[in-house]
């Protein structure tokens, strides 16, 4: 995937399928009255259809809106469940993993180790 990934702080997942005839603008309205965030920070949007079969990322570069989008040919992205409510944040890699397949539901990695001495 290309885009911006390495230098995002968080990726919003937004739960709700959204109509993708939507634009920039569109999207960037979405991202501050629907989500109540600031669609200027440096974070990812992503965004996905019904059918989940396609999806728009959106972020602000700087000095304009950047916008990806991917559509499917035959599979669908495995979203979480879309109830209503705050989005769902992603690292990269995770989202990473939701482009490229993956079910993230069952798909985690090793958890986090936290040690304060090797004695």
């Amino acid at each position: 995937m290309m885009g911006p990934l390495e230098t995002l702080g968080q990726v919003f997942l937004c739960r709700e399928p959204v109509d993708l005839r939507k634009s920039i603008d569109g999207l960037a309205a979405l991202v501050e009255g629907t989500l109540g965030l600031d669609p200027f920070s440096a974070q990812l949007f992503v965004f996905t259809n019904r059918r989940r079969d396609k999806l728009k990322c959106l972020w602000w570069d700087r000095s304009g809106f950047c916008l990806w989008y991917k559509r499917l040919e035959r599979e669908r992205f495995h979203w979480p469940v879309h109830l209503a409510g705050a989005p769902i944040v992603l690292s990269g890699q995770q989202l990473r993993w939701l482009v490229e397949g993956y079910d993230l539901r069952h798909w985690r990695p090793h958890p986090a180790l936290a040690y304060k001495s090797v004695l």
